[in-house]
């Protein structure tokens, strides 16, 4: 008998789509992201500043092109959106089988960041994503835009111009359904213009191991370690339960009789950050329908090794709302951690991509 491979009973036994947080040509080139199609059953593949970052700065498989690139423009910006572009185009052709199968558009999405230093300018944002929307050229591809403040308008902007979104750097629930709206928003102007609905697909990231990596250590100082760990799991399932109830009643349905699709969640920075919990814990206790979880490739790996894949998302919802509760009644403010989680977050994509074009500008020099 031979043994179910764990990654790829996630999606077959639970309905919950794998996709991998992390690109670069290695990993094409060598057929191991095909591989990880065919075998694990990956839907998709994130990328951020940070993977792009180690992929070109540690690597000489885009020297050839910097300098290339370099003959017609000095701008490392420009540059390393051409490289980003090619990469994600061909990452986008490998999984368009994945795209094209069942319902067309439910998985097989490639995921390119706007630049990280453009966060917190709607307008700029907003331009970007029309740029590398056409620029990259594929039906399967989500343009990655952060949920901040500045970044609902051009979230509902590019739905409204048909423009797939992933909704990256989301930390707290009051922020998500603010985010939800946006989309819904989009959807609704683009409907009201006759333009169709039923192609645009969307997915909102919500991050996890950085909210425990945060809350722990307030715990340790109120004597409640016993709640280590939960804070991160306890805001996602809450997330899944705003996730059901906005994606239902009247406004909802209006949209999903045109054809429209809800905006996934997604789990994100899934890999785990303390070596205290288990190495799979935060793919473990989210398996849930219609979700996402975006893992490292050493998670997903650890995964395949001695994950244990059962359906855990939809079961702790009252325990999640207690746990939250229980944090505020000890003085933990998860409103105010999410927003220092989302400044911090700014900064960590902020820091590889200076660091990217700095990388550029030496190879360049060569």
């Amino acid at each position: 008998m031979q043994n179910i491979n764990k990654v790829k009973q996630i999606h077959t036994d639970f309905k919950q789509s794998i996709w991998l947080d992390f690109i670069d040509r290695e990993i094409m080139w060598s057929g191991k992201l095909q591989q990880m199609i065919d075998q694990d059953g990956v839907r998709g593949v994130t990328s951020n500043p940070a993977i792009f970052e180690q992929a070109i700065s540690s690597s000489a498989d885009y020297d050839a092109d910097i300098l290339e690139l370099a003959k017609s423009s000095s701008d490392p910006e420009h540059i390393f959106f051409s490289l980003a572009i090619s990469d994600i185009r061909q990452a986008a052709d490998l999984f368009a089988s994945v795209y094209n199968e069942e319902i067309s558009g439910a998985d097989g999405y490639v995921s390119l960041e706007v630049s990280p230093l453009l966060a917190l300018d709607e307008s700029a944002t907003i331009t970007q994503a029309r740029e590398l929307w056409q620029k990259v050229d594929r039906k399967n591809v989500m343009i990655k835009i952060p949920g901040t403040l500045p970044g609902l308008p051009a979230i509902r902007i590019a739905i409204s111009e048909g423009i797939n979104i992933n909704v990256t750097l989301l930390f707290g629930l009051e922020r998500y359904e603010a985010v939800v709206n946006a989309y819904i928003a989009g959807l609704e102007e683009r409907l009201a213009t006759g333009q169709s609905v039923s192609q645009i697909a969307s997915v909102a990231s919500f991050f996890l191991s950085r909210i425990d990596l945060l809350v722990d250590p307030m715990l340790d100082e109120k004597d409640l370690s016993e709640m280590k760990g939960e804070a991160a799991i306890a805001a996602a399932r809450a997330a899944y339960a705003l996730y059901r109830r906005l994606f239902s009643g009247e406004r909802w349905q209006k949209l999903a009789e045109a054809g429209a699709k809800p905006q996934r969640l997604l789990w994100a920075s899934t890999g785990n950050k303390n070596p205290a919990y288990r190495d799979t814990r935060y793919i473990e206790e989210l398996i849930g329908p219609e979700t996402v979880n975006t893992a490292p490739l050493g998670t997903i790996e650890a995964f395949r090794d001695h994950g244990v894949a059962s359906a855990k998302l939809e079961s702790g919802t009252e325990q999640a709302l207690y746990m939250l509760e229980m944090l505020g009644t000890a003085g933990i403010n998860m409103q105010d951690v999410a927003e220092q989680l989302e400044k911090e977050g700014i900064e960590k994509f902020e820091v590889p991509y200076r660091k990217l074009l700095g990388a550029i500008r030496e190879k360049v020099k060569l």
